[in-house]
């Protein structure tokens, strides 16, 4: 394209997938300018700007951030050729009533394929991703950092984490956590504290950031082998040597109906249906029939997710607050996560619905999604939102609360009264497993 016009693009983000796709594929790219990204699902990331430390030399002054809803003057103002969708767990309806939009106003629309952004590794990657938000990828993952470390014996392991930037984006793009101190350092929100708090506990290193070409350089330094450890139903940013997808009998048939989780659903080296032990099993059988339906060869294995408390006693016959994970009920779109099962499953009398103790950005969430009928998402995306959670807990009448968030939530907010927290695992109900997968596609780890 030399001597021609660069191509004018507008990207639709989330703080996430929209920045790895600017870097991998148009931040040096002089065929495009990218005139401004758009923001939705996260709150306080419009109206700031990508910064020029990490945008490069074509973009002096950073780049804007802008709220979603101005997609159609952004087109018409700015005069752009072309919208890249780039965020993940949303209807395949959501994306294409976008893509009507942005032709009606005028321009092109289009979905970066993963060849485009898919980064390779010196290392051997293997990455966890999901069909939907809350399918289990977190337990997966630490199930499979124990086969790993136990099993095969593999000692330098990093694992990798889907980006959650919500601060100052310079400052964020490569970030290394390995104790509790470097997430007060980095200032975790609640909603990064559930996803790196568990390697921590269990000894490892995770990375995450803004900017992933120069993540994985440091983790290539340290490891023999990389995880990547996926975020809501996202595609990996690295390209993966073997891609475990875990899907949930609970949503049956969103397989095929979410993007992009389907992609990464047909794209599949292994699925995992899980949450076998609670879902039914004409759920479960719609997920093999579609796996089947779409000629997949992936192998297909069962297990599932077993929640535990350390004093179960204690749940029988209170009422009780559920906490939990904030992502699983916001962009996953559950009803009920591990919290609801332990109450159900300990003899809760009642679980107390939250939303009319409700305050502030607490409110606003319940208003958004009001699938989350009888449970607080522990939502934290900034000190205030904490500070409405705190008040929403507080003014909540129950005997005990049951807290199912993957962190130790009071690190963050105090419990007035007793609370158990919830703890959830992966437990393989096929064989062979995991780890005669993992030794098969990498014999050099035995």
């Amino acid at each position: 394209m030399s001597g021609q016009t660069p191509q004018r693009v507008l990207i639709l983000g989330a703080a996430g997938r929209d920045f790895h796709d600017f870097n991998a594929y148009f931040r040096g790219n002089p065929a495009y300018r990218v005139v401004g990204f758009t923001a939705t699902q996260i709150p306080n990331i419009s109206d700031r700007r990508y910064p020029a430390a990490l945008a490069g030399g074509f973009y002096p002054e950073g780049i804007p951030i802008y709220p979603e809803d101005e997609m159609e003057s952004l087109i018409l103002e700015k005069e752009i050729d072309e919208v890249v969708f780039a965020y993940s767990d949303v209807s395949h309806q959501h994306v294409m009533h976008l893509a009507s939009r942005a032709m009606a106003a005028g321009a092109g629309f289009r979905i970066l394929p993963p060849r485009e952004t898919m980064l390779p590794s010196k290392k051997p990657i293997i990455s966890i991703c999901a069909v939907r938000t809350g399918c289990g990828k977190s337990q997966t993952s630490r199930h499979i950092l124990k086969i790993l470390r136990d099993e095969l014996g593999v000692k330098r392991i990093v694992a990798v984490r889907h980006p959650m930037p919500y601060g100052d984006l310079a400052a964020q793009a490569v970030q290394r956590f390995a104790s509790y101190a470097d997430l007060d350092r980095h200032q975790c929100t609640i909603e990064e504290r559930e996803e790196y708090e568990p390697y921590i506990d269990n000894g490892a290193v995770i990375y995450a950031g803004v900017d992933y070409q120069r993540i994985l350089d440091e983790a290539e330094k340290e490891a023999d082998l990389i995880l990547w450890d996926g975020g809501n139903n996202d595609l990996p940013f690295y390209r993966p040597d073997l891609h475990i997808v875990v899907t949930d009998p609970h949503r049956a048939g969103h397989e095929l109906a979410f993007h992009p989780g389907e992609a990464n659903f047909r794209m599949a080296d292994v699925v995992i249906i899980n949450k076998v032990d609670t879902a039914s099993a004409e759920n479960v059988a719609v997920i093999e029939k579609n796996l089947r339906d779409i000629g997949s060869d992936a192998i297909v294995l069962k297990a599932a997710s077993p929640v535990s408390v350390e004093n179960p006693a204690n749940i029988s016959g209170k009422k009780v607050l559920v906490i939990e994970d904030g992502p699983t009920l916001t962009h996953g779109g559950m009803q009920f996560g591990a919290g609801v099962v332990a109450a159900q499953q300990f003899a809760a009398a009642e679980i107390v619905d939250p939303r009319p103790y409700a305050v502030g950005s607490i409110r606003a969430t319940f208003e958004k999604y009001p699938n989350a009928t009888r449970i607080l998402p522990a939502m934290g995306y900034g000190d205030q939102q904490i500070r409405d959670l705190q008040q929403t807990i507080d003014n909540v009448p129950a005997d005990l609360v049951v807290v199912a968030t993957p962190i130790d939530l009071s690190r963050l907010v105090t419990f007035a009264g007793p609370y158990e927290r919830v703890r959830y695992s992966l437990e393989e109900k096929s064989s062979p497993g995991l780890a005669s997968i993992i030794k098969e596609r990498f014999p050099f780890l035995q």
